[in-house]
């Protein structure tokens, strides 16, 4: 059975949404897009869709799933209580790429939470998902919709690559517009607490009171309080080395690599102004200026997929600061490398 690809306009769309929110009801398997990621969505209220979904992407079962809603209007109905803080963050960060975790109701099964008391929500921005979770009639849990350990899908033809067979449909609604996924929080003890870092920066956050990050972010150990805590995540499948730190030694080091071995089987995953120093013909992916952090983040899982299509069996990338979104995209890249993040100091 081949998968199902439904492309979003205004007239077909609305006509095919009821016969997915059907699907989904009855517990089939959706991927459907977001602004940060496409998601693979099943019944949130349903433990046999949610080990559907763990077995569609060989996931472990102890790592949360994102509950996806598409209202404020929705979130009493699977939370035990709503805080001042968690309203001010609804108020200004959704529908958007803010997940944020609850205390959780029994009407969440523990199959969907990881096993957790605790459930994330959060409601996309992107008007097609959002109609397809009311047509549905129930929440959709809704991790990346990828093979686990794989750069997570930003278009259809990405979730196709690992999903074709393995789900009922996609919706197509063309690439994610930040391609990063959703910042998860908490609040804990008044302190908004980040478990993972995406495109809501924890200076937006701090902006509604004190945030920090989670320590177990920083040391990636503990059973996971939060979906993409834990394990390896965004794997390409040759090894990864990030050189960051001083730019421009960070670009010498990666410049040294053509030299060291077969420079056609090696992928270079770097900024503009380090692509022009390298031969014509490297394998190379441009992420972007040096300073448009957005389109790195943009581009990231766009580029780690596309070195799987190239006969390369080492990659080196060019990383960023860890400013703003920076955080986000250096997290992903130490998942995606296995930590092999290597710290250039400026030379003197």
């Amino acid at each position: 059975m081949d998968t199902k690809r439904i492309h979003v306009n205004e007239s077909y769309y609305k006509e095919e949404v009821f016969k997915l929110g059907k699907i989904l009801r009855e517990g089939g398997l959706v991927a459907f897009p977001t602004e940060t990621v496409y998601g693979l969505g099943g019944n949130a209220l349903d433990a046999d869709a949610a080990k559907k979904i763990y077995a569609a992407k060989g996931r472990p079962s102890d790592n949360p799933l994102i509950v996806h809603v598409s209202g404020r209007d929705e979130v009493e109905k699977y939370v035990e209580h709503v805080g001042s803080i968690e309203n001010k963050l609804i108020e200004k960060f959704w529908p958007g790429p803010l997940t944020i975790v609850f205390p959780k109701k029994d009407i969440i099964p523990k199959e969907t939470s990881g096993g957790l008391d605790t459930v994330a929500l959060r409601c996309p921005q992107n008007a097609a998902t959002r109609a397809l979770i009311k047509a549905a009639g129930v929440p959709l849990a809704g991790p990346s919709a990828n093979i686990s350990g794989r750069p997570s899908p930003t278009t259809a033809d990405d979730v196709l690559h690992d999903m074709n067979g393995r789900i009922s449909a996609v919706v197509d609604d063309g690439p994610c517009n930040i391609g990063l996924e959703s910042t998860i929080i908490g609040v804990e003890n008044g302190e908004i607490v980040v478990y993972r870092p995406g495109g809501i920066t924890l200076e937006m956050l701090q902006e509604i009171g004190p945030a920090r990050m989670d320590s177990n972010l920083i040391v990636d150990t503990g059973h996971p309080k939060a979906p993409g805590m834990k394990y390896r995540h965004y794997a390409p499948k040759a090894p990864l080395t990030v050189y960051t730190g001083d730019r421009d030694s960070a670009a010498a080091k990666i410049l040294e690599k053509v030299h060291e071995g077969d420079v056609s089987k090696i992928g270079f995953f770097v900024s503009e102004e380090t692509a022009k120093m390298l031969p014509e013909d490297a394998i190379c992916y441009i992420w972007g200026k040096r300073e448009d952090k957005e389109s790195f983040a943009h581009n990231l899982f766009t580029g780690l997929l596309y070195f799987n299509e190239q006969p390369v069996e080492q990659i080196y990338g060019e990383g960023t600061d860890q400013a703003g979104i920076g955080r986000a995209i250096m997290n992903r890249l130490k998942k995606a490398s296995g930590g092999h993040i290597v710290v250039e100091e400026k030379e003197t």
